[in-house]
């Protein structure tokens, strides 16, 4: 693995992030699943996304085997597979949404064996040429593959970490300090879905976390509504929403989808402003 460090990207995820954090705004962060429904949608669903108000975009690599995600998102992994999605085809739909002229920060989010496959350098090389702008590789946990973490910790990629429910403190607090981009927390056991039951101890995780983060802490799995954007967005930077999402694109197509975003858009700005209010 080269010693390469891909330094010569534009940088448009901390000054963004930074902006927010200025303007005490929560933080939207949509997923989607490169290449479904088709191929085809992927470049009007992300244009859809920044126009409901999305900060930043994590653009799914389809996978076989994504063992982390709930039904929802394994079928529209699955589906994009059966339709020939690959990562070199992700990269190619990011390179198109940038030749918009898109300015809205793009993260990969992967699992490993896809970037392996590839070759991790060139990975690096190749999606900071498409565009990107961070990437979130869900099974490689922080210390399992120091050599790998280190070319994209090196590199113009922020890379973004997961802390779960069951990670220990001393270590969710470890993987806090190291995280680049965001932090993405996982608001409860189990897989991904579009249901949300807060746990009591989630908001003290957080401020536990917050307090030694250098990056925003971001919540994630079973946000659906904008009554869950305004709770989560009481707690924390922002949310992260995928399996939610991606019901609505089945439900109505994209025009669904932006709605649906559009209305956590809400929720979380309703936090923003209770959170610049005055106290009495």
């Amino acid at each position: 693995m080269s010693q390469n460090t891909f330094s010569d990207a534009p940088d448009r995820l901390a000054p963004r992030l930074a902006a927010l954090r200025r303007q005490g705004r929560r933080l939207l962060i949509p997923y989607i699943t490169a290449g479904y429904p088709s191929p085809a949608h992927t470049l009007e669903l992300m244009r859809a996304l920044v126009r409901a108000g999305a900060d930043v975009i994590e653009l799914g690599v389809p996978f076989s085997d994504p063992v982390a995600d709930g039904p929802t998102i394994q079928r529209s992994s699955q589906r994009a597979l059966e339709q020939g999605v690959t990562l070199a085809g992700v990269l190619e739909a990011l390179r198109r949404f940038r030749a918009d002229g898109a300015g809205t920060p793009v993260v990969l989010f992967t699992y490993l064996n896809p970037v392996l496959r590839y070759g991790p350098d060139r990975f690096v090389r190749d999606a900071l040429a498409a565009g990107a702008d961070g990437v979130l590789v869900t099974d490689l946990p922080a210390g399992a593959d120091p050599a790998l973490e280190r070319l994209f910790d090196e590199s113009a990629l922020a890379h973004i970490r997961l802390v779960a429910p069951t990670t220990p403190p001393a270590r969710a607090r470890e993987i806090a300090r190291v995280s680049q981009g965001f932090l993405y927390c996982i608001s409860r056991l189990g897989v991904t879905g579009a249901t949300l039951g807060l746990r009591a101890e989630l908001p003290a995780e957080i401020a536990a976390l917050a307090a030694v983060a250098r990056v925003p802490v971001a919540v994630g799995f079973g946000i659906s509504t904008a009554e869950h954007a305004r709770e989560i967005g009481g707690i924390a930077d922002g949310i992260v929403v995928g399996s939610a999402l991606i019901d609505a694109l089945d439900r109505g197509g994209v025009p669904a989808a932006e709605e649906l975003l559009a209305g956590l858009r809400a929720g979380l700005d309703a936090a923003s402003a209770a959170s610049l209010r005055p106290q009495t």
